[in-house]
């Protein structure tokens, strides 16, 4: 594993890598299988456009979102995909056992050797009751305290090296280096870099403190992005990953032929957020329904709130907005997630925005 396989190289006129984070999202009339099959296609397009990687989120029990088990999702875009990096965005690791993980995500390398990344979160991508039912424990403070531990007992078995007297010295995580030392054993020379996953300025701090990559949640958590970053930034120390501090950030982004259509995209995706955020989740709306919904006081102001971090409209405003945002922040990545009830839309979104900076063409 070396920086190169963390850096990315800007594409047109990008300002800096421009990535893609999918929530594999369902639309209402729509199934997990179109979902799916968006994934696959975005993921393509992804790759003959220049985008740099291609990650895909942990959620649970959200109908709206099809993305429960990014490894198997992970798995699927590697054999339809040749070059872009794929990974998570991210697995959460209070969820799993690191073992669990660490198997994984050798399999995924050994699948699409030197372009995984494993994006790892300490929240339980879901609600409580969800989570304590995936930890089959109520205790769920432990998972978080936890994290640094769980961070470097996984790292262990990505690198299979356990202290002799460790309890888990003879355990090995296959496929992975310990096949190296069997007779005949030849090993990949990759590793999936770890990047740590955040919104607010703890994992910022860790990945800081450990010299590694770092992805930052702006697309729900804006008004936190400079102070994590700043605070990555004041806690990194050089490590044998990186020499220097790398981070991107999650923005939410939506490009359309016309400014109207994108407000009424943005709308329907609000609109879902809405009903997430007070217990009613769902597939997300159609723009009609949305624009035919009548909402409270209190919800129009998250609306408003809500969309303000959302940069739409047509694809010179879209990539003036990112522009900003880059310049604001300093980010040396933009990944970018399109929420849209149906893929076209998404899809589309994608290609609006590829053009606008010249990417690459197919």
């Amino acid at each position: 594993m070396t920086a190169d396989e963390i850096r990315g190289t800007a594409q047109g006129s990008a300002p800096v890598p421009l990535s893609v984070l999918d929530l594999v999202t369902v639309g209402a009339g729509r199934t997990a299988t179109d979902a799916l099959r968006t994934s696959v296609d975005l993921s393509r397009l992804a790759e003959s456009r220049g985008f740099h990687r291609y990650w895909v989120a942990e959620h649970h029990s959200m109908p709206g979102v099809a993305s429960s088990s990014p490894a198997v999702i992970l798995a699927h875009l590697a054999a339809h995909t040749e070059r872009i990096r794929l990974g998570s965005g991210g697995v959460m690791l209070p969820n799993h056992a690191p073992l669990v993980i660490a198997e994984q995500f050798g399999t995924l390398e050994a699948m699409a050797p030197g372009r995984v990344d494993l994006g790892l979160g300490r929240a339980p991508g879901t609600d409580g009751a969800t989570a304590a039912a995936l930890r089959r424990t109520e205790r769920l403070h432990e998972g978080a305290d936890d994290f640094p531990e769980q961070l470097a007992e996984l790292t262990r078995f990505l690198d299979d090296d356990f202290p002799d007297g460790h309890r888990y010295r003879r355990i090995h995580a296959v496929p992975g280096p310990v096949q190296a030392t069997s007779p005949g054993g030849v090993q990949s020379p990759h590793r999936p870099p770890i990047w740590l996953l955040g919104s607010s300025g703890f994992s910022a701090r860790l990945a800081g403190a450990l010299g590694l990559p770092f992805a930052f949640a702006h697309h729900f958590s804006a008004q936190n992005t400079v102070p994590a970053l700043d605070l990555y930034r004041e806690s990194f120390r050089p490590s044998a990953v990186l020499d220097a501090p790398y981070a991107l950030i999650g923005v939410s982004a939506l490009a359309t032929d016309d400014e109207k259509e994108a407000r009424r995209q943005v709308l329907a995706a609000a609109l879902n957020m809405v009903r997430l955020r007070t217990g009613r989740p769902g597939l997300v709306p159609t723009p009609e329904e949305a624009e035919a919904y009548e909402f409270s006081p209190m919800e129009r102001e998250f609306v408003d709130s809500w969309n303000s971090n959302v940069i739409h409209g047509t694809p010179d405003e879209v990539r003036t907005g990112l522009d900003d945002l880059q310049k604001r922040t300093g980010a040396d990545e933009l990944m970018i997630t399109g929420n849209a009830h149906s893929g076209e839309v998404r899809l589309r979104s994608y290609e609006l925005i590829a053009d606008a900076y010249g990417l690459a063409t197919a």
